[in-house]
C-alpha cells in the first residue's frame, strides 16, 4: 500500500508544470542541461520536481536557500539517474547546503575506543556524503562546477555518485550492476585505471583524471564519474574502456551528445 500511495504522488508531482524560472535557472547554470535532447530534459525535469518533493532541504552556514540553489543541484544530481532505473535517490534524506567551504573538526575517539590509526585532523570540504542519510554541499562550489566543467570538478555529481555506489550497503567504487558480466567487465577496468593513477600520481605526473581518485575505490569511482559528465570527450580520448563501462553503467553518452551539439552549433565548447 506504501508503494502504491507513493507511486501515485510521483505520478501527480511529474505532471506538475515546471515553472519557466526554474527553467531559466537550468539554462543558465547546468551546462550539461543544454546538450540534452528535448525528451531527456522533460525526463529530468519531472525528475527534479519529484527530488525537490521528497527531500529535506536546509540552509546551513548563514545561507538563506533559494528556488536557484535547490534546483541547481536537483538537476545535477538526477542528471547521474537519467538512464537508470531508481527510487529518487532513497538513501539522501536530506541536503544541507552552506555558503562556502566549511572545516570538518577532528575526529574525537570514543572513551572505550582503541586508536589503531592516526585520527583524521580537521580539513575542509565543498561536500560529503554519509552512508545513511544526509548529502552537505558548499554553493558556491556547487555553482562553480555546474557552470564550468570544463575544470572537471562537480561537487554534486562526486558526492552523489558516491551515494549511488552507497546503495549496496558499501562505498566501495562499485554500484550495483546488471549482471556478473558487467561486474567482471567493471572490475578488470577499473583497477587497471585505479593502479594507473595511484602510480601517476605517486610520481607527481598529472593525469586526465583527478589525482583525488587515487586515494581509494570510491574516491576512484566518484572522480571518474565527474570526468564522465564534464569531459566526456576527453575522457573517451584517453580512457576508451572506462568511459564504455561508465557508459553502460550509467547508461547514457555524454560524448556523443556534445558532439551532436557541437554539430549543431550549441555553445558547449566547455563540455570537451
Amino acid at each position: 500500500m506504501f508503494h502504491w500511495l507513493r507511486d501515485y504522488r510521483r505520478a501527480e508531482v511529474r505532471k506538475r508544470r515546471f515553472p519557466p524560472e526554474w527553467d531559466a535557472f537550468l539554462y543558465a547554470n547546468v551546462v550539461h542541461f543544454r546538450v540534452l535532447d528535448e525528451g531527456e530534459r522533460e525526463e529530468l525535469r519531472a525528475m527534479v520536481q519529484v527530488f525537490l518533493d521528497e527531500k529535506l532541504w536546509e540552509g546551513c552556514g548563514g545561507l538563506e536557500l533559494t528556488d536557484e540553489i535547490r534546483v541547481t543541484i536537483a538537476a545535477q544530481a538526477c542528471l547521474l539517474q537519467l538512464g537508470l532505473p531508481h527510487d529518487y535517490y532513497r538513501n539522501v534524506e536530506s541536503i544541507l547546503v552552506y555558503p562556502t567551504t566549511i572545516m570538518i573538526p577532528e575526529r574525537q575517539t570514543g572513551v572505550f575506543e582503541h586508536v589503531v590509526a592516526p585520527v583524521e585532523p580537521s580539513r575542509p570540504i565543498v561536500g560529503q556524503a554519509f552512508t545513511h542519510g544526509s548529502v552537505i554541499l558548499v554553493w558556491d562550489a556547487v555553482l562553480r562546477g555546474a557552470r564550468h566543467p570544463e575544470q572537471g570538478h562537480n561537487v554534486v555529481y562526486h558526492e552523489f555518485a558516491h551515494k549511488l555506489d552507497m546503495l549496496d550497503g558499501a562505498a566501495d567504487g562499485t554500484p550495483p550492476l546488471a549482471d556478473r558480466e558487467q561486474l567482471a567487465d567493471w572490475i578488470s577496468v577499473c583497477t587497471h585505471e585505479f593502479v594507473h593513477l595511484q602510480r601517476t600520481a605517486s610520481q607527481g605526473h598529472k593525469s586526465f583524471v583527478d589525482a583525488y581518485g587515487a586515494r581509494n575505490a570510491a574516491e576512484f569511482f566518484a572522480v571518474a564519474t565527474e570526468e564522465f559528465f564534464d569531459r566526456p570527450v576527453t575522457l573517451h580520448e584517453n580512457a576508451h574502456e572506462l568511459y564504455h563501462i561508465l557508459s553502460n553503467y550509467y547508461r547514457q553518452d555524454p560524448a556523443e551528445r556534445v558532439k551532436r551539439s557541437l554539430h549543431s552549433k550549441k555553445s558547449v565548447k566547455c563540455l570537451n
